[in-house]
């Protein structure tokens, strides 16, 4: 009987702990950017909306994406795999740049910054002759 009541405590304890698991995000591949074709986005994170004017001069146009946990809770995590894709196309982080869960990539004049934020991210391509 001592037996049982220790499997049902071990047991009850660990539906518990994964039931309080975060999920995590999934990428099942890439594809251009309908902003620039040259950013990678995930094929499965979904256009929320497109910023072709922003009050702010230096952001030439912008769009964000939903991707559920892509920052983790409150944007905190970095998505290190779609970051190593961008890197693999070529776009170089500025890591001494970034501000918090905005980060920015270079890649031959082009500047964009993405910021990361819990289930969207932002892609904003700067504009031309944008210096930090």
């Amino acid at each position: 009987m001592k037996n049982f009541g220790f499997v049902f405590i071990l047991l009850s304890s660990l539906l518990l702990t994964s039931g309080c698991t975060p999920s995590t995000y999934e990428i099942t591949g890439y594809t251009g950017s309908s902003i620039n074709d040259e950013i990678p986005v995930p094929v499965n994170a979904k256009q929320v909306s497109l910023t072709t004017h922003s009050d702010n001069p230096n952001i030439q146009k912008g769009i964000k994406y939903e991707l559920k946990y892509i920052g983790g809770e409150q944007g905190l995590y970095v998505p290190s795999d779609y970051f190593e894709k961008l890197s693999e196309a070529g776009w170089v982080e500025v890591e001494e740049e970034r501000m918090g869960n905005i980060h920015f990539f270079l890649k031959s004049n082009t500047v964009i910054a993405i910021e990361i934020q819990e289930d969207t991210f932002d892609i904003f391509e700067m504009m031309q002759g944008f210096t930090f």
